[in-house]
């Protein structure tokens, strides 16, 4: 999980922050939110990528946090 804080939003996204938080379990990435220059806010799950709505920072933990206890429930 890596969040910044920028002085200005990343092409793509709207507000002042970039970010990358990941499962990745044995050596492979299980999903991942993140908003690259360009890309937007988005998610990959495994080889899909969808749109995702950036709202703040607690909602977004709260989404990933959200998805690794599936993630967990689903083992």
């Amino acid at each position: 999980m890596v969040i910044w804080q920028v002085p200005k939003p990343v092409h793509g996204s709207a507000h002042r922050f970039k970010y990358r938080l990941a499962l990745v379990a044995e050596g492979v990435c299980a999903f991942r939110y993140e908003n690259e220059a360009g890309g937007g806010d988005h998610m990959h799950v495994g080889e899909h990528e969808t749109a995702y709505r950036f709202t703040d920072l607690v909602r977004l933990q709260a989404d990933f946090w959200q998805d690794v206890e599936n993630s967990r429930e689903k083992q």
